[in-house]
């Protein structure tokens, strides 16, 4: 008996310490933001940050507050913070690398042949922005890229988050001081590279990429964040970029889907900018937000059955075209559709070759994951909006839906150079989306 008032005891001191946690609470509203209601929910807690586009409100509150905030009569939603990860399983003299050395990944998406600026499409991104929200460049990243290809006088960063961490700020130089590599990865994907004086290729090679640093030095981060870096892209595409078409990338997930960085996107979407993300690395687990969430084009990553046979594989091999399904499978990493969610195409994301510093040495990296495959359609897309600037997100991702190629359930062997031996990968249909990304049907497919 003593046992069970002891647990007991012991049970609702545990959820009395939960109630009265300090936690970031992000609250959406169904009316604008007004001071009253600002003042209102200091009521309840330190209010963080006001984003008026999207009517959120950032609040640090005790977790027991929650309820109470999310019944009052002005607040659509209301949630904690949500983590968000994009965790990875000489300068550049051109100004460009269209002509730059062909990569099995480019081949895989038909935008190249093996080779030097064999490109198979006429387009490169010319006069698209497409913005990186990610863990910002390296400080070295003028030798993988060439400065004309980066925005840096729309580059920003935004840190803070998670309630406790304090308000959401803004630090304009942070953007290049970086130390996980996520973000140079992922851009080196949709501009191509340097690598050590060799010119590679790029999905779109002259588009012009601004850093967003949305994620900290560990490449994690907030949602309420993630909302931020937004919301400062859907406010560039309405100003100063006006003219010009803006695609969004985002190689990062979480599990759950918070109501601000819907909001956000949202909110993006509205004002003309097409937002492309990472299904995420969970598996038979399930997609993660926001590329789960309907609006965004959401990407799978998908390998090819070629890897690994030759030393000189990734860049000399000829990837057949993706017409056949039988020479590509989904990697056992990318999440599979589970209800109420929404995976739309798959594309290259087990071994792609980008820079990858190791102790802040110049150095280059082969990385799988979703976060690889998103930059791939978020290049295709840029080039798509070069040939229509007017694309809209859902025009975009009805496109490449109707023209992949289709990759029924199955599997595939394909030799892991991890363990030197053929492995078995299978997959079934909640896995693909509409099937592989390429784009020259999609740029054929647009009017």
């Amino acid at each position: 008996m003593k046992l069970r008032i002891v647990v007991v005891l012991m049970f609702l001191a545990v959820a009395s310490m939960a109630s009265a946690q300090m936690i970031g609470i992000n609250v959406v509203l169904n009316r604008p933001v007004s001071n009253e209601i600002v003042a209102e929910l200091k009521a309840f807690g330190a209010v963080r940050d006001v984003v008026p586009e999207i009517r959120a409100i950032t609040v640090q509150a005790k977790a027991s507050n929650l309820p109470v905030i999310q019944s009052l009569p002005y607040v659509a939603a209301a949630n904690p913070d949500q983590e968000r990860d994009a965790i990875p399983t000489a300068a550049a003299a051109p100004t460009d690398f269209s002509s730059g050395l062909s990569t099995w990944n480019l081949d895989a998406v038909n935008v190249t042949e093996p080779g030097y600026g064999l490109r198979t499409v006429p387009f490169d991104g010319s006069g698209v922005y497409v913005a990186v929200l990610d863990s910002g460049l390296l400080r070295t990243w003028p030798y993988y890229f060439p400065a004309e290809r980066i925005a840096t006088k729309y580059a920003r960063s935004f840190g803070g988050g998670g309630g406790w961490n304090g308000y959401v700020s803004s630090q304009p130089n942070k953007w290049e001081e970086d130390q996980n590599s996520h973000g140079i990865h992922v851009t080196s994907t949709i501009l191509g590279y340097n690598f050590s004086g060799v010119p590679i290729n790029g999905v779109a090679p002259k588009a012009t990429v601004i850093p967003v640093k949305v994620l900290n030095q560990t490449g994690r981060g907030w949602s309420s964040v993630i909302a931020r870096g937004i919301v400062y892209v859907a406010d560039l595409k309405v100003g100063p970029l006006a003219g010009s078409p803006v695609v969004i990338n985002m190689s990062l997930s979480g599990p759950v889907l918070d109501s601000m960085e819907a909001a956000a996107v949202d909110y993006a979407i509205s004002k003309g900018v097409i937002i492309v993300a990472a299904a995420g690395n969970r598996g038979t687990r399930g997609m993660g937000y926001p590329a789960a969430y309907a609006p965004v084009i959401s990407v799978a990553a998908s390998g090819w059955t070629g890897e690994w046979k030759t030393a000189s594989w990734w860049w000399k091999d000829n990837v057949p075209d993706s017409t056949n399904p039988d020479d590509y499978y989904i990697g056992t990493f990318s999440s599979r559709q589970l209800k109420g969610q929404d995976l739309d195409v798959a594309a290259p994301g087990t071994w792609v070759l980008g820079p990858y510093q190791d102790n802040g040495q110049i150095s280059w990296y082969f990385l799988g994951g979703t976060s690889m495959a998103s930059p791939h359609v978020a290049g295709i897309v840029a080039m798509m909006a070069q040939k229509k600037p007017s694309l809209t997100t859902a025009e975009a991702e009805s496109i490449l839906e109707s023209t992949a190629i289709k990759l029924p359930a199955g599997c595939r062997n394909v030799i892991d150079p991890n363990v030197g031996a053929y492995v078995q990968y299978c997959w079934g249909a909640d896995a693909t989306g509409a099937g592989l990304a390429t784009a020259d049907a999609a740029l054929n497919a647009l009017p």
